[in-house]
């Protein structure tokens, strides 16, 4: 299977307007039993409730009844499950849709085929849902591109309802430029209508892509590479007498220009941009800064105050010094962030905190810790990490200090208890520079 991937991936490389036309194949059992052997355990289950585990009971079979019902056509994708998390500002509530079992895997074969044609075009700056390229990758380039270029100017934009608005239209005339199986078409379709289920009730999906699947990043970086990173890099940069620039992961981007005409330019461009493909500009959250090397100094002379700041994946981004005095781009994690995060501790402990044992509540408590440490834990964050294990450890005594008097901690147990269980402690894990 990874040499017919590989071989896939050549061609696409040698021939960037190569159609394929004989994709629908390459979903047999070879590809679905690898895509359900990396498919995790635990996960939370679509409608039909069917965990990895009770798949797997029957797994050859199961695989084989799956194979032939898309062999003659007969596979129709389910509706996903409508379930809700906090937002990154943790009031409001961001709905995901949870595929059941046999559909993630589907949609697991499919992302593996498409993913291996769409890598060959995708352009440098595009890092959200590839191999091998993550967010701190992301967060590297736009360091290095505003401390070694001559960026003056953020175009800090945000698509309003992004995954809610994605048209199925564009998406498939965007997928039709490479490829032409009909059958590959025809799922991708399936899977774009399946719709969403909530309490029971169905809901038609006629635009969007739900977040929540392997596949809707895929779609979401399709749709994106030709609305926005190909227009930036043919259209925007060629009318640029300055430097121009694009960081974009997945649905979420910034931009950065020399000159303040050109970004504003590009912002009024923008929206008429993705107004011809069915999306807009979230305005409330969309701004022009002035941003850079020279930012502070010129802003000086105007007797303005220190250059705003911006939010990139969930960092605030500021301009400062190095111990030499010399100019650098620092982040910090974001206020939105940090404070929807406490509040979702905050939430669980007090949930759970007379169900679980000291020892459980600990427990996850680590791994909570461990997960933000390495994802945040870049250069110049450490104070911000320090003061999310304190407010934890504040969260925790105050919860566990309200369960029933039997079981509460005073203040000085709580301090043992610390002690012979210490909490995993602030680290940096990424050199930002680097």
């Amino acid at each position: 299977m990874e040499t017919k991937l590989s071989r896939i991936a050549e061609v696409a490389k040698q021939k960037p307007k190569e159609s394929f036309t004989s994709l629908f194949h390459l979903l047999n059992y070879e590809m679905l039993y690898q895509c359900h052997r990396e498919l995790e355990s635990g996960k939370a289950s679509g409608i039909d409730g069917v965990t990895k585990n009770q798949y797997t009971q029957n797994l050859s079979e199961n695989l084989t009844n799956l194979v032939n019902r898309l062999k003659t056509m007969n596979y129709k994708p389910q509706p996903a499950l409508r379930i809700y998390i906090p937002k990154g500002n943790g009031k409001e509530m961001r709905p995901l849709g949870i595929a059941t079992y046999e559909d993630k895997i589907v949609q697991m074969g499919l992302t593996k085929v498409i993913e291996t044609i769409y890598e060959q075009d995708y352009l440098s700056f595009s890092y959200g849902f590839r191999p091998k390229r993550n967010c701190h990758d992301a967060l590297k380039m736009l360091n290095k591109t505003i401390m070694e270029g001559k960026i003056n100017y953020i175009v800090d934009a945000d698509i309003k309802g992004f995954f809610n608005n994605v048209s199925h239209e564009w998406t498939m005339k965007f997928l039709e430029l490479r490829i032409k199986d009909p059958n590959i078409k025809r799922l991708i379709v399936r899977f774009m209508k399946a719709g969403m289920e909530e309490k029971g009730i169905f809901e038609p999906t006629d635009t969007g892509v739900a977040q929540g699947s392997c596949l809707s990043p895929l779609l979401a970086n399709v749709y994106l590479h030709y609305v926005l990173d190909l227009w930036f890099e043919k259209v925007i940069k060629k009318n640029c007498r300055g430097q121009a620039v694009i960081i974009r992961y997945c649905d979420d981007f910034v931009c950065g220009f020399q000159y303040k005409e050109e970004a504003e330019q590009f912002y009024k461009a923008l929206k008429e941009r993705l107004k011809k493909f069915d999306l807009e500009i979230a305005e409330e959250k969309t701004k022009i800064i002035e941003f850079g090397r020279f930012a502070e100094c010129d802003r000086k002379k105007r007797g303005e105050d220190k250059p705003e700041v911006f939010d990139f994946l969930g960092f605030t981004h500021y301009c400062s010094k190095s111990k030499q005095g010399k100019f650098r781009v620092k982040r910090k994690t974001s206020r939105k962030k940090f404070t929807a995060k406490i509040k979702a501790m905050k939430e669980w402990v007090k949930s759970v905190r007379n169900e679980h044992t000291i020892h459980q509540i600990f427990k996850r408590t680590k791994a909570v810790l461990n997960g933000h440490f390495r994802y945040y834990g870049i250069t110049d964050n450490y104070p911000m990490l320090q003061q999310f294990k304190y407010e934890v450890i504040k969260v925790l005594f105050k919860w566990l200090n309200r369960r029933s008097q039997r079981r509460s901690f005073n203040s000085e147990d709580f301090k043992k208890y610390l002690k012979l269980n210490p909490l995993p402690c602030p680290r940096i894990y990424v050199n930002i520079m680097s």
